[in-house]
Order: C-alpha cells, then sequence, then structure tokens
C-alpha cells in the first residue's frame, strides 16, 4: 500500500496485546504517512499503570510475532502463538478503504520486568494488523478480549462501533477454541463500561487501569482512552464467561 492515495496519508498498525491474570501489557507499531510512532503499556493489579508513546523507536520492536521493550522503565518480551485471525476490508469515506486482520484468545508466552518486578507471561492475547486510508475525522469504539468459558472452552473477541462495522461481513468476531463467528452489530456504553449484543447477551466491564492520551502535532489532533480490565457476562449465543480480561477503547482523531 503506497504511502499517500488521492491525498491520504497511508495509516498502519500491528498491536500486540497480553492479558494475565496480575498483568496485562500491549506493545504497538504505528506509522501515519512517512511518521513512525511506538507505544507500550503495563497495567499489574491494584498499581497505577505505565505507560510510553515515542516517535521513533524509543526502544520498541516488533519483528513477526515477537514484541520487545527495552527501556529504562520497563523490558517486555511478549511471542504470540499467531492461527491467521479474521481478515476484511472495508470503505472509509469517499474514496478510501480500510484492511484490517484481527486474532484473539491466542496464546501470548513471555516476561515483563517493570520497577523490580518480573512477570511471567502465559495468557492469552489479541494482534490488530490495519492498514488504510481511512477518512479524516475517524472515531470508534473498541473492545477485545480473552478468557475461558464456563465449559472451560478458551474464548476471544474483537468487536467494534464506529469503523468497519457493517451489518455483516465486519471486523466484529469471537472465537471459541480458535473458531469464529461473526456476531451482529454491538452496542459499546459511552463510558465503556459494558458490551450490548443484538440477542440480548451483554458484557460488564471492570478496569483496573486506563491508557489515555491527547495529542496534537502537526496535523493530527487526538483524544484516545484504552483502559485494561477485566470483563464478565455472556457472549452472544449463551456463551457464558467464568474468566476474562482484555482492553476498551475509544478514540477520536483527525488525521
Amino acid at each position: 500500500m503506497r504511502t499517500f492515495r488521492r491525498g491520504r496519508p497511508l495509516k498502519r498498525w500491528r498491536y500486540i496485546g497480553a492479558y494475565d491474570a496480575e498483568v496485562m501489557a500491549c506493545v504497538c507499531e504505528v506509522r501515519i504517512g512517512p511518521v513512525p510512532q511506538r507505544f507500550w503499556a503495563v497495567a499489574e493489579r491494584a498499581r497505577p499503570i505505565v505507560t510510553r508513546t515515542t516517535i521513533g523507536s524509543g526502544g520498541v520492536r516488533i519483528e513477526g510475532s515477537r514484541a520487545t521493550v527495552d527501556t529504562s522503565d520497563a523490558r517486555i518480551d511478549l511471542e504470540v502463538e499467531e492461527r491467521g485471525g479474521i481478515e476484511t476490508v472495508h470503505a472509509s469515506g469517499r474514496s478510501g478503504y480500510v484492511w484490517t486482520r484481527k486474532q484473539a484468545g491466542v496464546r501470548v508466552h513471555g516476561s515483563v520486568e517493570l520497577g523490580g518486578r518480573h512477570h511471567r507471561i502465559d495468557a492469552l492475547g489479541v494482534i490488530d494488523d490495519t492498514a488504510g486510508y481511512h477518512e479524516r475525522h475517524t472515531a470508534w469504539r473498541w473492545c477485545a478480549g480473552a478468557g475461558r468459558l464456563a465449559d472451560g472452552r478458551s474464548v476471544g473477541w474483537n468487536l467494534v462501533t464506529g469503523v468497519n462495522d457493517a451489518p455483516h461481513g465486519s471486523e466484529r468476531a469471537v472465537w471459541v477454541d480458535g473458531e469464529a463467528f461473526e456476531p451482529a452489530p454491538v452496542e459499546i456504553a459511552e463510558d465503556l463500561s459494558s458490551v450490548r449484543f443484538a440477542d440480548g447477551a451483554e458484557l460488564g466491564f471492570d478496569a483496573w487501569a486506563e491508557r489515555a492520551e491527547r495529542t496534537n502535532i502537526l496535523v493530527v489532533r487526538s483524544s484516545y482512552r484504552q483502559p485494561f480490565g477485566e470483563f464478565s457476562g455472556t457472549l452472544p449465543g449463551g456463551l457464558e464467561l467464568a474468566e476474562g480480561r482484555g482492553v476498551m477503547e475509544w478514540h477520536d482523531v483527525r488525521w
């Protein structure tokens, strides 16, 4: 995909998230047109979140299925057992389009070291690969997580409103033991406290800590919230959660 198309810059990113019982982490590599950006975050239970965003590498590397961070604040090493995911393409505005591939409920191994505390990671997580020529003003709410159902099966989900959310052929997906299905359109609460499904199922969300930023750099203005936390409730089709962890997100951006 070219850096510019009809005057619109290419936006692309790879986001890797790992959601363990005592610590959650994400590492992301972003490029808006020719400008690179990286960010990472670590959320520990009952502790303030630690997060950094940099223009340039900032000690962050993502090479295929492996993401590493090596800074004075933290050392993160995550490797994902990828499965291929759900890949879709969507219109964006009058002349743009967006490609995305989502994976959820994938196994993540590695370690997180922060403030002298060392965590071994053997958890479920998500990968978000996106590249596209988004319209100038884009806003969305996103929910991604993974865990275990009451019957013992593994589960992961990717849910969204505002982008890539057509009634059919959307990026929405729920994976049960690695097998995916597309749920109907969802409602994600404005305060990011819940997700409601068309069949009456609902997920509640209890946040541990939140990554939030406001950015105004050149032509990019962005407001962003991404709390990490735990989910409870039911997914479509009567899939009752025994445990679930992940993120909610609200992003409003002019780029």
